[in-house]
C-alpha cells in the first residue's frame, strides 16, 4: 500500500522565504504549495487537499488571522499554524484564540518547521483512530448530562491545538482528569503527561523540582536531577493550583512558556523543551492579580483557551452514574461482592449540594461500602456524618449519639484529649481548609495515636478503636498508612 505524501500550503508574501521553506519540507518528504496573499490561498484551499497550512500574519490583502478564521470555519480538518515576528506573543496568542494550531517565530529554522508540521500532520495520517475518541472520553469523563456533553465537545476542539489551556472549577470537580483527557485526545498522547500540584511542593524545593539542578549546585545536590518541566518534553505539563506559585517561580515559568527553554539550577546552558502547558486553579486569579499576588503577563500566557468544569450539583443524573461507577470500581479493588444503592440512598445523593464535588462523592461511597454489612447501601450509609450536626454547636457528649459509629469513635477520642487537637468544648472555629479535610486530618491523627499505642499491631488498634479490622484497613489505605499483610502477629 502506497502512503501518500503529506501536502502543506505555505502563505507568505516573501517569495524567497517560501522557497526556502519548500526546500526544507521537500528534504523531509513533505510536498508544498505556495500562496503569496489571502485570496490566492483561498483559491488553492478550494481546489486542492492540504494536510496543514502555515501562514504569515502580515499579508498584502489582509491580516493572517482572517485566513486562520477562514480555514477553521471551512476546513476544520486542516490544522493551520502562523508565522510571527520574534517576540510578538500577543499576536501569536490572538491567532491561537482564533483557531490556529500553533505558531513559529521568524526567522523560521528548518528544525522548528519540521517539528511544528510533524505535530500537525500526524493526527491526519490516522495516528488517532476517531472510533477510539468516544471510548476514551467515556472512560475518563463519566457522565451523559447535557453540560458534560458540551464539555466533551469543547475538549475535542481544544485537543486539536497546541494552545495553552486554563481550567477553572471548584475543588474536586476533576480538573486533572480533564487535563489528562485533553492530552490523550491530542497528538501528544504518546508523550508523557506530567501533573504537578503547585501547592504540594515546599517553596524551598520548588525551583529544583520544576527546573532540575546540577550536581554540586547546592549542599544536598549530590547528583544531577531532571526537572518536571523537562520530564514533560514531547508531552503535556499540567500545573494544578497554579495560583500557589510564589512570585519568583512565576517569573521563571513565564520564560519557560514563552521561550520553551529552561535552565537547571547551577547550569550555564539552557535546555530546549517542547511541551504543552495546561494549568488549573479553583481560585479567582483576577482578584489575585489585583492584589499583586499573581503576574498578569503570566496569566495572559496561560489563559489562551479557557475551560470551566461544572460542579457536580449542576450535573443532575451524572451523580448516580458516578456513584454506580465508584461502587463497581471500589468493590473490585477491595475484592468484595458488588453492592446496590437503595432508592432512598439514590434520592438522597441526588439532592446533595456536594461542596466537595466528585471527590466528595467518592469519599461518601468509600465510607458507605465500609459501613454496609449487606449487599445494599442505604440512606444511613451515604449520609455524611458532618452534615448531621452541622447546624448545632458540637459537644462531644451529644455528638456520640448522633453520628455513625466510626465518627463517634473520633468524637469520643477528641473529648478524651481535647488539648491534643486544639478543640474546645465551645462552638468550633470554622476550619480554613474545609470541613472534610479538617475531619480527615483529625481522623488520621487518631489512627496514628492508636497504632503507636499498640506498637503498630493493627488487630489491637482496631479493638481499641472499637471498629472492624476491615474498616481499620480501609482507613489506613486511605491515608497511605497501610502495610503489607492481612493479619498482625
Amino acid at each position: 500500500m502506497t502512503i501518500q505524501q503529506p501536502r502543506v500550503l505555505l502563505v507568505d508574501d516573501e517569495k524567497d522565504l517560501c522557497m526556502l521553506m519548500q526546500m526544507s519540507l521537500k528534504r523531509i518528504g513533505i510536498q508544498s504549495e505556495a500562496a503569496y496573499n489571502i485570496l490566492q490561498a483561498k483559491h488553492l484551499l478550494k481546489a486542492q487537499r492540504f494536510d496543514a497550512c502555515l501562514t504569515d500574519l502580515n499579508l498584502p490583502d489582509g491580516d493572517g488571522i482572517q485566513l486562520v478564521q477562514h480555514v477553521t470555519e471551512y476546513y476544520p480538518n486542516t490544522p493551520i499554524a502562523v508565522i510571527t515576528a520574534y517576540g510578538n506573543m500577543e499576536i501569536a496568542i490572538a491567532a491561537l484564540k482564533a483557531g490556529a494550531f500553533d505558531f513559529v517565530s521568524k526567522p523560521v529554522c528548518p528544525e522548528d518547521l519540521q517539528q511544528l508540521l510533524e505535530k500537525a500532520i500526524v493526527p491526519i495520517e490516522g495516528n488517532q483512530d476517531s472510533t477510539e475518541i468516544p471510548q476514551i472520553e467515556e472512560q475518563m469523563l463519566i457522565g451523559h448530562s447535557e453540560i458534560i456533553q458540551q464539555l466533551r465537545h469543547t475538549i475535542r476542539k481544544i485537543s486539536k491545538t497546541q494552545a495553552p489551556v486554563f481550567i477553572t472549577g471548584e475543588s474536586g470537580t476533576g480538573k486533572e482528569v480533564v487535563a489528562n483527557l485533553i492530552h490523550c485526545l491530542s497528538n501528544r498522547k504518546n508523550g508523557p503527561f506530567v501533573p504537578i500540584n503547585c501547592g504540594a511542593i515546599p517553596v524551598e524545593l520548588m525551583e529544583s523540582e520544576l527546573f532540575g539542578h546540577k550536581k554540586g549546585s547546592f549542599t544536598s545536590a549530590t547528583q544531577d536531577k531532571q526537572g518536571l518541566i523537562q520530564a514533560a518534553h514531547g508531552g503535556s505539563l499540567f500545573l494544578d493550583e497554579v495560583a500557589e506559585l510564589p512570585m519568583n517561580m512565576q517569573v521563571k515559568l513565564l520564560r519557560a512558556v514563552q521561550e520553551k527553554k529552561i535552565r537547571p539550577i547551577g547550569s550555564d546552558v539552557e535546555i530546549a523543551v517542547d511541551f504543552r502547558i495546561i494549568s488549573a486553579t479553583h481560585q479567582n486569579l483576577d482578584a489575585l492579580i489585583a492584589q499583586g499576588k499573581f503576574r498578569q503577563d503570566l496569566f495572559f500566557r496561560l489563559h489562551v483557551m479557557d475551560l470551566r468544569i461544572p460542579p457536580l450539583r449542576e450535573r443532575g443524573p451524572d451523580i448516580l452514574e458516578l456513584a454506580h461507577y465508584f461502587i463497581q470500581k471500589i468493590c473490585q479493588e477491595w475484592q468484595i461482592p458488588p453492592k446496590q444503592l437503595t432508592n432512598a440512598a439514590q434520592q438522597f445523593l441526588l439532592h446533595q449540594p456536594f461542596s466537595g464535588n466528585v471527590r466528595e462523592l467518592r469519599n461518601i461511597i468509600e465510607r458507605a461500602l465500609t459501613l454496609s454489612d449487606s449487599n445494599v447501601i442505604d440512606v444511613n450509609h451515604v449520609k455524611p456524618h458532618a452534615k448531621q450536626t452541622a447546624n448545632h454547636p458540637i459537644h462531644a457528649e451529644q455528638a456520640t449519639t448522633k453520628v455513625p459509629h466510626h465518627s463517634a469513635i473520633m468524637v469520643n477520642s477528641l473529648a478524651s484529649h481535647p488539648n491534643d487537637y486544639s478543640i474546645s468544648r465551645q462552638r468550633f472555629k470554622l476550619p480554613e481548609e474545609g470541613l472534610e479535610a479538617y475531619l480527615e486530618n483529625i481522623e488520621k491523627n487518631i489512627l496514628l495515636n492508636a497504632l503507636e499505642m499498640t506498637h503498630w499491631n493493627r488487630t489491637m488498634a482496631a479493638k481499641k478503636l472499637q471498629m472492624s479490622f476491615r474498616s481499620l484497613r480501609y482507613r489506613l489505605k486511605k491515608f497511605g498508612l497501610d502495610i503489607d499483610g492481612d493479619e498482625d502477629s
